[in-house]
């Protein structure tokens, strides 16, 4: 059985979408792409992270 994650974590997300930490950070920032945090853990539901991709201009 595999397992798929629900969430990613910064580096994750940053492997997934070939974005830099910066960029993403700046994007928590502003808000344009929501977040969670589980103690210090930063966490970008999967949702979100296609919902910021799609919302990209083309």
């Amino acid at each position: 059985m595999e397992v798929s994650p629900n969430a990613f974590t910064v580096s994750g997300f940053c492997a997934a979408f070939g974005v830099g930490r910066s960029l993403l950070y700046e994007e928590l920032k502003s808000g344009r792409l929501p977040y969670r945090k589980a103690g210090r853990k930063t966490l970008i539901r999967k949702d979100d992270a296609q919902a910021w991709l799609d919302a990209l201009p083309k």
